[in-house]
């Protein structure tokens, strides 16, 4: 390999160098969280759970909530209530139900004290440490409306809801909050069949006369501590934040590695909270008006951030009003989220931008997703996709080792040229490039084939951290090829490296080094200030990957065989002595002027014509 095929795979090693560093998590001052009262300030008390769930799916009593100490009376918590919540106050107290829907993929737990979803259960999924994987939980997650009315701001999570619901073919969930005769709020919960889609409902009926003249919208606040999934928060933590569609299809999203918040002047599509591995989206039929959106990360807590969401609905004075949106809960998977009424949540998947994006979506997924139809181990998936790679890379990786040969024979002959013309660097790069093209030897032949497979290699190292499908997927001796393979967890964190030891990585950092040495023992000239750089980088890349995916490691160490094999292979079929011969009889042929060569001469010509003729 030439200087400039090294040049070329320093560049890449940099990019993904720098990658990595933006991608650490930032050190962003931590903001205080303000939550809302949970009850009356004279009613606060200890909740107590009980579980008894019928046949129709809806408990019997979850929860009592009891005075605390007993001292108040029925008389004075109503009229209490009556202050605080105006036509609101008989729903200021109450029992606790928790009802269910649910299907093949996901459970549904819906609480009717403020008649908000407490919990999301995936069937088919599990944390790393074998639980039930759940999003938004009972105690991390919040959601409520927030409105003006009789001069007073009314919360609907501090209100009880009267529940009903079925089960069976029309799975669906009834919340309703009466504030008079033939006024209430209703919330409708349906849950589809096979689906990771339900639908909710936001239903005002006789409302127009008891909420505040002046307020043109109703407020819905979303909140939620993302608990932790998978074995490594760090990494959790650098794949989570909030994404949002703008009305125009355009999809953006929040940092990742430090806490924003964000006031957007315009209405979304959608909001969603986005895990590692899996979201939690709230879709509106029509559009959300100008939310705030905010991510917040306490790296003192078991939490991987708090994500939280607030945006207005409006409200016109009518006799019934009807908010229909619709929930997307579960796997950040590709085709599953190209597939919801092309609502871009596909966009949530970071495969990269530009090339790098498109190689994954039309190469690397489709091939991918081809592979595991056949229900293989996802190493030997991993394994086939490397040989694919290599096959594609062929002509060009046969090109480079090619040019660098012509480079090895032309040695002597650059040798006499550097001798000769060494007091006269202009005349001596004249030369070399004459020898060049005489001999027929492009001098970035190296380089360019290593540039032209950046984007593959680029467009790996987003989609393996990203693919949810080797989520627990067992290699080997690798438990979990989405998170690092750890064969010795150490009793001290060593900087920059870990408490750990990735086999992994430790095995592609080893084949790098031994594939940078081969390289630069067949290269024809290396700058020595290249070499500690080149024996570096493999180095740093221990550090690096140490705690990535065990499946990208897997791949750059399959990458790095398959490289070493291909050395020996084009080495056997080349012979370089032939090779001497056939560029020093090419050497002896006229050089056959490109047209453009020919014009450019031409144009000089006629302009000395021309000179001589004013003179």
């Amino acid at each position: 390999m030439d200087r400039n095929s090294i040049i070329g795979l320093s560049i890449i090693g940099l990019l993904i160098v720098g990658y990595s560093i933006y991608n650490q998590p930032g050190e962003a001052e931590l903001k205080a969280l303000k939550h809302k009262q949970d009850s009356i300030a004279a009613v606060e008390a200890k909740r107590t759970k009980e579980a008894a769930i019928n046949t129709s799916g809806i408990s019997d009593t979850i929860a009592v909530v009891p005075v605390s100490g007993d001292t108040l009376s029925d008389s004075t918590r109503v009229e209490m209530g009556k202050q605080e919540f105006g036509d609101f106050a008989p729903a200021s107290t109450g029992t606790e139900q928790i009802l269910t829907l649910e299907n093949k993929l996901i459970k549904l737990s819906i609480s009717s004290r403020g008649g908000m979803i407490k919990g999301i259960e995936l069937k088919k999924y599990k944390t790393w440490d074998g639980k039930p994987v759940v999003l938004m939980a009972d105690d991390s997650s919040y959601a409520a409306l927030t409105f003006s009315a009789q001069n007073r701001i009314i919360n609907t999570e501090k209100l009880f809801f009267q529940a009903s619901g079925t089960s069976g073919s029309s799975n669906t969930i009834h919340m309703k909050l009466p504030a008079g005769e033939n006024r209430y709020i209703e919330y409708v919960y349906k849950l589809e069949d096979d689906s990771y889609m339900f639908d909710f409902s936001i239903i005002m009926t006789g409302m127009q006369d008891l909420i505040s003249s002046n307020a043109g919208y109703l407020n819905f606040d979303w909140k939620d501590r993302i608990h932790s999934l998978e074995k490594s928060l760090d990494n959790e933590r650098v794949a989570s934040t909030i994404y949002y569609r703008f009305a125009d299809e355009d999809v953006d999203y929040l940092s990742y590695t430090s806490d924003k918040t964000e006031s957007i002047k315009t209405r979304v599509k959608w909001i969603s909270f986005k895990q590692q591995f899996f979201n939690v989206s709230l879709i509106a039929e029509n559009a959300f008006e100008s939310p705030t959106v905010e991510t917040v990360t306490d790296k003192n807590s078991p939490y991987v951030k708090t994500m939280s969401a607030s945006f207005g609905l409006p409200f016109e004075r009518k006799q019934v009003q009807t908010y229909n949106m619709r929930y997307y809960a579960g796997p950040n998977h590709y085709q599953t989220l190209k597939k919801i009424d092309h609502l871009n949540l596909e966009k949530l998947i970071p495969l990269g931008w530009g090339i790098f994006g498109w190689v994954n979506k039309f190469l690397v997924i489709p091939t991918f997703n081809f592979l595991d139809s056949f229900h293989i181990n996802y190493g030997i998936i991993i394994l086939i996709l490397t040989i694919l790679v290599r096959v594609i890379l062929l002509p060009l990786t046969y090109g480079s080792f090619k040019s660098q040969a012509k480079m090895r024979v032309l040695q002597p002959e650059m040798a006499e040229i550097n001798e000769k013309f060494k007091d006269d660097p202009m005349k001596k790069q004249q030369e070399v490039m004459s020898m060049y093209r005489k001999a027929g030897v492009n001098p970035l032949g190296g380089c360019i084939p290593g540039l032209l497979q950046l984007p593959i290699l680029i467009a790996m190292f987003r989609f393996f951290p990203s693919s949810i499908e080797l989520r627990q997927q067992p290699f080997l001796w690798a438990h979990d090829l989405s998170t690092y393979d750890s064969i010795l967890d150490l009793p001290f964190k060593i900087p920059f490296y870990g408490s750990h030891v990735s086999l992994f990585t430790l095995l592609m950092t080893v084949s790098t080094l031994i594939y940078t040495r081969m390289n630069m023992a067949m290269s024809t000239a290396v700058n020595p200030q290249m070499k500690w750089m080149m024996y570096l980088m493999p180095v740093m890349f221990l550090g690096f990957f140490n705690n990535y995916s065990a499946g990208l490691s897997y791949y750059y160490f399959l990458s790095n065989i398959f490289g070493f094999g291909l050395q020996y292979l084009f080495k056997a079929f080349i012979d370089e002595d032939a090779m001497h011969r056939q560029i020093q009889e090419n050497r002896k042929k006229p050089v056959k002027k490109s047209g453009f060569q020919q014009r450019l001469e031409q144009m000089q010509k006629d302009r000395n014509t021309q000179v001589r003729k004013k003179r």
